[in-house]
């Protein structure tokens, strides 16, 4: 049973992660103490949000595309502006395409675009092992398929010509500017989620380079990217005979690159 939220209570728990530095402390607080079953623990996970530790992995989950997905320590935590993709893939998607979301972390972007789409062949790839458990977490019990390895390296080859929707979220900030990153995701989150080489762009070239094989005619490529790194993604697309799309969404802060086969 979780804690009573009295205002008493709530003013102090608002009152400690105000003082850390938390800028939307009171619908944190909520969060944390609906979380906690005893004082005991609400104690030890405010502690843990003051501490710089990711909200969402304190309460267990992130809100996505208006789901809520599980969120272990140690895996990357969706972000909001990559809801801009999902809703790209799903402007191209039917009921029962063929999906495959590489660099999946936690399936967020699989179990949205299958909660939109109403059903899909799902497939989702991590190379991450603890991120790989997240996802079957999120993705098994919605029929689904999680692998662990790198990129296309475990799929199934008859998966191959076959995906007509492959989401990508790789890593694309460059090495040098990881430091430069709020604390709570530079200290915990994986550095193999972030890092996106010297110019952002290594591991998006490494999707694109194998994209045309497993696509299916007509499929979409679709990649998060950054306004400053679009062109150089749009250019990896071009390289490989696929037609280039770049959306974009203010809103979200959220740019998309589309190669289409």
């Amino acid at each position: 049973m979780p804690v009573d939220i009295t205002a008493e209570l709530l003013a102090s728990v608002v009152g400690r992660l105000r003082a850390a530095g938390c800028v939307f402390a009171e619908d944190e607080a909520r969060l944390v103490i609906e979380a906690a079953s005893t004082e005991a623990e609400l104690d030890a996970l405010v502690g843990r949000r003051v501490g710089g530790e990711p909200l969402e992995v304190i309460v267990g989950w992130a809100e996505f595309a208006g789901l809520r997905v599980l969120v272990d320590a140690g895996v990357f935590v969706p972000r909001r502006r990559t809801e801009f993709l999902v809703e790209q893939a799903a402007r191209r998607g039917r009921p029962g395409t063929v999906v495959l979301d590489l660099c999946c972390g936690t399936g967020a972007l699989g179990l949205a675009l299958l909660a939109t789409l109403g059903r899909a062949e799902l497939h989702a790839v991590d190379l991450d092992p603890v991120a790989v458990r997240c996802a079957r977490r999120n993705l098994e019990p919605t029929g689904g398929r999680v692998y662990h390895g790198d990129l296309y390296q475990p799929l199934p080859v008859e998966l191959r010509g076959r995906v007509e929707l492959l989401l990508v979220n790789a890593p694309y900030v460059p090495t040098l500017e990881i430091q430069f990153m709020p604390a709570e995701a530079r200290l915990a989150e994986p550095l193999l989620a972030l890092d996106g080489g010297p110019d952002g762009v290594a591991v998006q070239r490494r999707v694109i380079a194998e994209a045309p094989r497993w696509l299916a005619p007509g499929g979409n490529l679709l990649i998060e990217t950054s306004q400053r790194q679009a062109a150089l993604t749009a250019a990896a697309l071009d390289q490989v005979g696929l037609s280039v799309e770049v959306a974009s969404s203010p809103e979200l802060d959220c740019i998309a690159v589309i190669g289409t086969r």
